[in-house]
């Protein structure tokens, strides 16, 4: 935990009005001096206004002013938020008492939906929305038999290893950091008991009773503790560059999808899977990002100068975690972006009301999902994430 009690802060929070707010230190790298700058971040829960300092100068940034998009549950250490169009890492509480409100429960923890649930991760991500916790990273990737191997090797000694491990293999499985309140055991509580028959008697909500057959088979796994969780999540997200398991990615007869900044915020992750399942394409590869204004406005460099909304999309796009989905089906770039919908939602509502964007759009720029336009392009855009980004 980083707490920094900075004396220009705290004279503002004593001396002024003495109405509640949480501080936290913010970085922001400025691509065109090529600096890494530190803020003060101050947020006021009352009117969900924000203030900035610059830690070097200590001089005001910004003045307090009312910022809708930003709200307290996106501030957490090690988040990623958008301010004015600046992205600023959340690195450390600005303060004792917002290190003591915010900071105390809050747990990351590894959930991990295995091969044979892989189709519903539509509704698991629900009810992890459900439960009051958060999906900060996710990536669907394949166990080599090594890889299960040493991520199960607790278990190396015991009679069901073997099948353990060939089950592992046997398919995809997308693996999750969650964040929230008491996530460790949260989470183990919605996966249920760890036999499904077990769970279907004494917890029939779970998820092991819903999805799970057996004691190997049973929809799930969940770190039991958090020296579990920071050991398993750095299996999946390592902190160094280049150890990261591979993405499923096929890159041949598919087209991409992007569940928008937007749509992630609002919990609609969830219910997005579920409509691109329930219409019978095949995700095959999945991963979450944070894009920064660079990537944004490479990515959709083919709208610039074409669309009015260009600027719109590359700040949307870089407003938050997306996560971009590798889509397979019979001529996935025409069927799927006609299940797209219009790219305005309101014209959508009126010619197309079961598309997605008439589901769950707000306007053509926060429309819940990018998808590919051109057949020639799906490749492309595919690879930019689950090559050049994954990289």
């Amino acid at each position: 935990m980083h707490v920094s009690v900075w004396p220009l802060c705290n004279q503002l929070f004593l001396f002024g009005s003495q109405e509640e707010r949480f501080a936290f230190l913010a970085e922001w790298y400025d691509p065109s001096a090529a600096l890494l700058r530190r803020y003060q971040l101050l947020f006021y829960p009352r009117d969900g206004s924000v203030e900035m300092f610059d830690v070097k100068t200590q001089r005001t940034f910004l003045r307090r002013v009312k910022y809708d998009d930003l709200r307290q549950e996106d501030l957490f250490i090690g988040n990623r938020v958008n301010v004015f169009s600046r992205q600023l890492n959340l690195t450390g509480y600005g303060d004792q008492y917002t290190a003591k409100k915010l900071g105390s429960k809050k747990e990351r923890t590894l959930a991990m939906i295995k091969p044979d649930s892989i189709t519903k991760v539509g509704e698991i991500i629900q009810k992890i929305y459900d439960a009051n916790l958060i999906v900060t990273k996710a990536k669907m990737t394949k166990f080599s038999w090594k890889q299960a191997a040493d991520f199960y090797s607790e278990h190396q000694s015991k009679s069901f290893f073997n099948n353990l491990v060939q089950f592992m293999t046997s398919g995809s499985v997308i693996a999750m950091e969650l964040m929230g309140d008491e996530a460790v055991s949260v989470w183990r509580k919605l996966l249920g008991p760890t036999d499904s028959s077990v769970a279907q008697k004494e917890a029939s909500t779970s998820l092991r009773a819903q999805f799970g057959t057996d004691g190997t088979k049973n929809a799930g796994h969940g770190s039991d503790s958090l020296a579990s969780a920071a050991r398993e999540l750095e299996f999946f997200f390592p902190s160094t560059a280049g150890h990261s398991p591979s993405s499923t990615a096929k890159f041949t007869d598919s087209t991409c999808c992007i569940i928008k900044p937007h749509a992630i915020s609002e919990g609609l992750t969830g219910k997005i899977l579920s409509s691109v399942s329930t219409a019978g394409f095949e995700i095959s590869a999945l991963q979450m990002f944070n894009m920064d204004r660079a990537n944004a406005e490479e990515f959709f460099e083919v709208y610039k100068g074409v669309v009015a909304e260009y600027t719109g999309m590359v700040t949307e796009l870089c407003s938050g975690p997306c996560m971009a989905l590798e889509i397979c089906g019979t001529d996935a770039p025409k069927t799927f972006r006609d299940f797209c919908g219009p790219a305005d939602p309101e014209i959508a509502r009126h010619l197309r009301p079961a598309t997605l964007r008439a589901l769950y759009g707000k306007s053509k720029l926060q429309n819940a999902v990018h998808c590919t336009d051109l057949p020639e392009d799906s490749t492309l855009e595919v690879q930019y994430f689950f090559k050049i980004l994954d990289g």
